[in-house]
C-alpha cells in the first residue's frame, strides 16, 4: 500500500473535495484521481460516492 494514496484520501476528506485537495497536495486533478482509483482498486471498495462532478 502506497502511503501517498492514503495521504491523498485523507486530504480530500479534510478539504471537502478533489478541487481543494489538489491545491494542498500540489498535484493535478488527473494525478489525484489516478491515486484514488489505485487505492480503491487495491482495497476493492469505492471510497467516494461520485455524483456527476461532485464527491
Amino acid at each position: 500500500m502506497d502511503l501517498r494514496h492514503l495521504r491523498a484520501f485523507v486530504t480530500i476528506v479534510d478539504a471537502g473535495g478533489f478541487a481543494r485537495a489538489v491545491g494542498r497536495l500540489n498535484l493535478s486533478q488527473p494525478a489525484l484521481s489516478r491515486q484514488i482509483r489505485a487505492l480503491e482498486g487495491e482495497l476493492g471498495v469505492q471510497l467516494f460516492d461520485r455524483i456527476g462532478r461532485r464527491v
